[in-house]
């Protein structure tokens, strides 16, 4: 992944407009990608750490796993990169399984609390 130098070095390829626009593109990716065991998106589960694009479009996910021994360790961050490679002009995307910190309830959304009845 590129990074800009400075701040004050060239202004950013991407404009706000179009960062939101993919921000949200993506967020609406990660939502379609499910933990087998469990009946909730990756996204709203709280297993997505981290999400960087460059002015390039490159993609970078930091992911955790609701436990280090999932079964589906080694699929999951290719379900996550195929999902984003289907948005219109993203170049690439790298995912990175990650487990600190640790993945805990906690890291969950209302909304996923309340279809695993955890209120």
């Amino acid at each position: 992944m590129t990074e800009q130098t400075s701040s004050l070095a060239t202004p950013s390829a991407l404009s706000q407009a179009e960062l939101d626009r993919l921000t949200d593109q993506l967020i609406e990716k990660l939502k379609t990608v499910f933990d087998p065991e469990i009946p909730v998106d990756i996204y709203e589960l709280g297993l997505i750490y981290k999400v960087d694009i460059n002015d390039d479009k490159d993609v970078a996910i930091d992911m955790t796993l609701t436990a280090p021994g999932c079964p589906v360790a080694g699929e999951m961050p290719g379900w996550v990169r195929d999902a984003v490679m289907e948005l219109d002009g993203i170049k690439s995307c790298h995912v990175d399984l990650v487990f600190e910190p640790p993945w805990d309830p906690s890291r969950m959304s209302d909304e996923a609390k309340l279809q695993l009845n955890m209120f």
